[in-house]
């Protein structure tokens, strides 16, 4: 996609992006866009299932999304860079480093996930009341860098 510019969250270039959500609303969603906006965060981790049950296609490579805040604003517009689908057992350090969340292993960073992909409201988003997750779980691991900041 070719480099464009962002004059803010109303700019109509920014309204027509898909949004770019992190985690749910709430604490670490505000938690994790502002590791974004540091530029501290340039990677992230999503069940397959997730996009599967919502019916979202995965992120593209050099697609642009507004990232939302949890007042739904779009506060950041980002690229993605690279994208692959792996076992859960495959996930690398230095991925669990580029999650910008302060992570100094992978066990850290999985258990970390693995928390947050078997709590209710996750088990309800992907449809599943008895959903849990282990090595084999297919995960989505993006890269992306960002583009601009709206705030």
């Amino acid at each position: 996609m070719s480099e464009q510019s962002y004059t803010g969250p109303n700019d109509p270039k920014v309204t027509a992006l898909p949004v770019g959500e992190f985690a749910f609303p709430g604490p670490l969603r505000d938690q994790l866009v502002a590791a974004v906006l540091s530029g501290a965060k340039t990677s992230t981790t999503g069940l397959l299932a997730d996009y599967e049950h919502a019916g979202d296609p995965l992120p593209q490579v050099g697609a642009h999304y507004a990232v939302i805040d949890s007042d739904g604003r779009p506060v950041a517009v980002t690229e993605t860079t690279d994208v692959r689908v792996v076992p859960l057992v495959e996930v690398g350090l230095q991925h669990a480093l580029d999650e910008g969340e302060g992570y100094t292993t992978v066990a850290e960073w999985r258990s970390t996930h693995e928390r947050f992909w078997r709590s209710e409201q996750m088990r309800a988003a992907v449809g599943d009341p008895d959903f849990t997750v282990n090595d084999a779980t297919p995960v989505v691991l993006e890269r992306f860098r960002l583009v601009a900041d709206l705030r």
